[in-house]
């Protein structure tokens, strides 16, 4: 069973999760630590579960969600894993920053592709890829079967879905990988979002005003 840990960093208030097996083996999804004090946080609490990383995850690749990928990789030795159609997102995230006004150092290293429906492993434990582009162009969520959740990123929101009015985002899209993978998953899943509380895939389906048939 992985153990969700949520941290929210930087001025856009984005999620960091760190995912831990019984092992203390540890994923980290989309650091998006930018200030140095967020930074040490996130490497305090690390340090305090005695937890080892193993895996550098991204959802997606806008600026809020990369801000802390060079850090991480760096101090743990990791490299970064991103869908392939993320890869020209990860490279203008420094020009993106400089237009909000947050430079930051990114991501330079090797870089895994990750390809939906094959499995990653946290320790013995195993994340399901699963497509949900729309926000972004290769968007993913992972999913946890045996802990019943999924770390949505900018997919899916409690009451709202990720914003498609960026370059790569379409509406259409995102409706229909929601209601096409993500409503297809058990109604008790409890979906970790980019931003904002936790939901639930019940929920969504009957309440979120942009899913409603």
């Amino acid at each position: 069973m992985l153990t969700v840990h949520s941290f929210t960093f930087s001025p856009i208030a984005e999620n960091t999760y760190i995912l831990s097996d019984n092992k203390g083996n540890c994923a980290i999804i989309d650091p998006g630590c930018y200030y140095d004090d967020e930074k040490e946080e996130l490497a305090a609490f690390i340090e305090s579960r005695r937890l080892k990383p193993v895996l550098l995850l991204n959802t997606h690749c806008h600026l809020d969600h990369v801000f802390g990928n060079k850090f991480v990789a760096e101090k743990y030795n990791l490299i970064l894993h991103i869908h392939p159609e993320e890869k020209k997102l990860l490279d203008f995230a420094p020009a993106s920053g400089l237009m909000y006004n947050l430079p930051f150092d990114n991501y330079n290293g090797e870089i895994q592709y990750i390809i939906p429906g094959n499995p990653i492993q946290v320790g013995e434990e195993e994340l399901e890829v699963l497509f949900t582009p729309g926000h972004s162009p290769g968007s993913v969520t992972f999913y946890h079967k045996n802990g019943g959740f999924a770390i949505s990123g900018d997919a899916l929101f409690q009451g709202s879905i990720g914003r498609t009015d960026l370059p790569g985002g379409n509406f259409d899209i995102l409706v229909n990988a929601i209601r096409s993978i993500l409503f297809s998953l058990p109604e008790q899943t409890k979906v970790y979002s980019g931003h904002g509380n936790p939901t639930t895939i019940g929920d969504e389906k009957q309440f979120n005003p942009f899913l409603q048939d």
